[in-house]
């Protein structure tokens, strides 16, 4: 008789908790119907665009302007007269303090609207956008500039010579406009070739510089605009160059009137071809930052040199077109303001800060054609609302300088932004998932 054999097999155990967490987590896999499931994937797209708005560099954006515009409200209080007279009394009655820092700070920034935007005052459309015609009349440089500029910064480049380009461009723009006689339509082209030119021209060199030598972008164009202003200022004094004939001023000829850019919309308003040149621009940029293989390889140098090195990249050539496209646009701007700001003759001023404003444009709008166009736009509103702020509340213009530095350093801190409207960093929660699956898989 034979002994059984005991069975070594044991008994299949039953699920433990642990591996029951992932179908339990997800009890969607057995139970959603097909409405279910197309309404739970609608409110994760919906989760998804959120995430994407509040992990995104506009929403600092505009929280950076937002922040920058309440502090130089607390300046317009600290600094008005009537809220020192009655925080004097402040304990007795505090809403005579109050009152008066709303006026202060709700008149200027009413004022500052009405000047650069919609005036309500006005008794006809036409009258009310005129403003808005102004402010976009200051940002046509601007936009032209900041291009040239943010696209150095896609490559990795500190193009800091904005002042020279434009004024180098303005002086080529400038001989051409009041050199030569011809029809509009080939004159006007024909200065603002010359005026890209002549701040491609001028960029090229710090390009060739240091794509031979290495030396720095930074110091270059910072040097080449005194260059630039004395070498003008130069040309100014002396007949025969750019002095206006028999004037013993530094300031030239009159732009010839087939080289002014005639207005769009009537004299009224400030809008005039320039603008239209500028959204050409912005159009051609985003073009070759985002679509062309050209750009492709400023957006690569930019990001890792080295290995656009590896890959078959020649840098310093790439380095040289990079600051000659970014001279050129900034020309534009040069030849703007000798076409459509300033056509009665240019000083050694016509640069009018716009060379270092861009600079403010360009990392305002985050480097990217459009960001730049919108940037400008919003300059273009202040330095325009600015003055009317003066004139109806007396109120310094460099108030408008503060809200652009203030501007500028909440965009350079975007924690800090985050940190005060209490917004998480970008990749918080994914972090925090990521912590907590580890430990889940440790237990």
């Amino acid at each position: 008789m034979s002994t059984p054999t005991p069975d070594n097999t044991q008994p299949e155990a039953p699920l433990t908790d642990d591996r029951l967490q992932d179908v339990e987590s997800t009890p969607h896999l057995m139970t959603d119907s097909a409405e279910d499931t197309e309404r739970r994937q609608g409110g994760d797209r919906w989760q998804a665009a959120v995430q994407g708005i509040v992990n995104g560099s506009a929403l600092v954006t505009v929280l950076a302007v937002v922040l920058a515009l309440v502090a130089c409200g607390i300046l317009i209080a600290i600094t008005d007269e009537n809220v020192r007279s009655a925080a004097g009394y402040f304990f007795a009655r505090p809403a005579d303090t109050f009152r008066a820092i709303g006026t202060a700070v709700g008149g200027a920034y009413a004022s500052l609207f009405e000047g650069s935007v919609i005036n309500f005052g006005a008794t006809s459309l036409q009258q009310a956008i005129v403003p808005l015609t102004r402010s976009i009349d200051y940002a046509v440089p601007l936009i032209a500039a900041g291009l040239g500029i943010a696209l150095s910064f896609r490559a990795g480049l500190f193009n800091i010579g904005g002042q020279g380009q434009i004024l180098m461009g303005a002086a080529a723009a400038g001989w051409v406009g009041f050199s030569f006689d011809g029809p509009a339509a080939i004159h006007i082209p024909l200065t603002i070739i010359a005026g890209i030119v002549g701040g491609a021209v001028w960029a090229g060199i710090v390009g060739v510089l240091k794509a031979r030598t290495g030396a720095n972008e930074v110091v270059l164009t910072i040097m080449l605009n005194y260059v630039a202003l004395y070498l003008v200022s130069y040309m100014l004094r002396t007949p025969g160059l750019l002095q206006a004939p028999g004037s013993p001023n530094p300031i030239s000829p009159a732009t010839k009137d087939s080289a002014v850019l005639p207005p769009l919309f009537g004299a009224r308003y400030g809008v005039d071809l320039g603008f239209v040149v500028a959204i050409v621009a912005v159009v051609v940029v985003w073009w070759l930052v985002n679509k062309s293989s050209l750009g492709f390889r400023f957006r690569t140098i930019g990001e890792n040199p080295r290995a656009a090195r590896v890959a078959g990249m020649s840098v310093p050539s790439l380095t040289i077109w990079v600051l000659v496209i970014s001279g050129a646009l900034v020309g534009i701007a040069g030849a703007y303001q000798v076409q459509g700001a300033v056509t009665t003759g240019f000083t050694s001023g016509i640069d009018a800060g716009i060379g270092f404003d861009a600079i403010t444009v360009a990392l305002l709008g985050r480097s990217k054609p459009w960001g730049v166009f919108w940037a400008a736009i919003l300059f273009g509103v202040l330095k325009n609302g600015g003055y009317a702020m003066q004139a109806a509340n007396g109120i310094p213009i460099d108030i408008v300088g503060v809200i652009q530095a203030l501007i500028v350093l909440f965009i350079a801190a975007p924690p800090l932004v985050r940190a005060i409207f209490r917004i998480p960093q970008p990749g918080a929660r994914r972090r925090a998932s990521t912590k907590n699956s580890k430990k889940a898989v440790a237990a």
